[in-house]
């Protein structure tokens, strides 16, 4: 009996010390970087709207980096995998399953 109970003081020690300390609250996450002041065109997309319905072929990546000022451009079709961040100085150009041109934008 007396075996039970210092067991069982025993396991109260030993599990009361698993309690770890208070919760404290969390940091303040550090503020967002601040938002590129070139604009909504920085890529130069503005250059190529009239490219929209235009049926996509590879010479074109090179030809809208050109006439746009695009430090990079990524084209976009439908059911790619792509990345979400955004780069004011990317040219995206996203493509129709028959790949045309719908939309012409930075990002």
């Amino acid at each position: 009996m007396i075996r039970r109970v210092m067991a069982g003081m025993v396991a109260a020690v030993v599990l009361g010390g698993c309690g770890g300390s208070p919760l404290r609250e969390p940091a303040p996450a550090p503020p967002p970087p601040p938002m590129s002041q070139t604009g909504e065109d920085a890529c130069g997309a503005s250059a190529l709207a009239d490219w929209q319905g235009r049926e996509y072929r590879e010479t074109l990546q090179a030809r809208a980096a050109a006439l746009s000022g695009a430090s990079e451009v990524r084209v976009m079709r439908p059911g790619q995998g792509y990345t979400m961040d955004y780069r004011p100085q990317r040219l995206d150009l996203h493509l129709d399953a028959s790949g045309r041109i719908t939309r012409v934008d930075c990002g």
